[in-house]
């Protein structure tokens, strides 16, 4: 049975750049254990919410998560409740390897003197990232090098090891192979239950074999929400999105 603890309540989120409504008045009931998609064409508000709900943009309304607003929060406060996020491009330290990466990123549970004092292991925390997101084999290799899925399943590690409850993804498999879209898919199932994971996609094949329910945004709104199967049956979407040339639908 879920709880307040286990969902992300936003209520009412509107974010203004000099009087335009980027996002405006937008309600979403994000649960844990399910694959939550956010889809729109460009413009539509999806990333802009994003970066509200992790303090990166000032916006209205209010976003309750585990009795705190994230609106009232600055970006590391959110971080620290629990909160995490990828970007559209990997924001990894390519010069340090794949170890380094999750062990920077768990530093913010650890106190500023364990920080600085050395390592006599890896945390059990760690080996248990990069045994979730299949990067043992690769942990002292430059996270430069890996492989353009690989740097973004990175990512997902470094949210993991902060013990992230709440994952946003930008646009997680622009760019990877079929084949890395599958591991990437498999990968966001299996970390899932314990989780609240929010996708934001263009990938319309991705979207249709792992998403759990679908938010479609357009103008900064909420045009509807519902599970795949919903979506593709609603005439507003098929008319707005759905309905295009194949090239237009691969941005729906």
């Amino acid at each position: 049975m879920t709880t307040e603890l286990d969902h992300l309540e936003v209520k009412g989120l509107g974010v203004s750049f000099d009087g335009f409504k980027a996002v405006d008045g937008v309600d979403l009931t994000l649960r844990q254990g399910r694959l939550h998609f956010l889809i729109g064409p460009n413009g539509a508000g999806k990333t802009t919410l994003v970066d509200a709900l992790t303090g990166l943009v000032k916006g209205t309304g209010h976003a309750q998560y585990r009795g705190r607003d994230l609106l009232s929060l600055k970006s590391h406060q959110v971080v620290r409740a629990g909160v995490g996020r990828t970007f559209q491009t990997a924001t990894v330290f390519e010069e340090l390897s794949v170890l380094q990466n999750l062990d920077i990123a768990g530093g913010v549970h650890r106190t500023a003197w364990s920080m600085v004092l050395a390592r006599r292991k890896v945390p059990s925390y760690v080996e248990e990232a990069l045994e979730t997101i299949g990067l043992s084999d690769l942990r002292h290799r430059p996270a430069g090098v890996l492989a353009h899925g690989q740097k973004q399943w990175l990512e997902i590690g470094m949210l993991l090891v902060q013990d992230a409850k709440v994952m946003f993804l930008d646009e997680t498999v622009a760019g990877m192979s079929a084949e890395e879209r599958e591991e990437t898919g498999e990968l966001l199932r299996r970390i899932g239950p314990d989780r609240t994971i929010v996708v934001i996609e263009h990938d319309m094949d991705f979207v249709r074999t792992f998403a759990d329910i679908v938010t479609v945004m357009h103008a900064g709104k909420v045009l509807t929400e519902g599970t795949v199967a919903e979506i593709q049956a609603n005439h507003q979407v098929q008319e707005i999105y759905l309905g295009r040339s194949a090239e237009g639908a691969a941005h729906a």
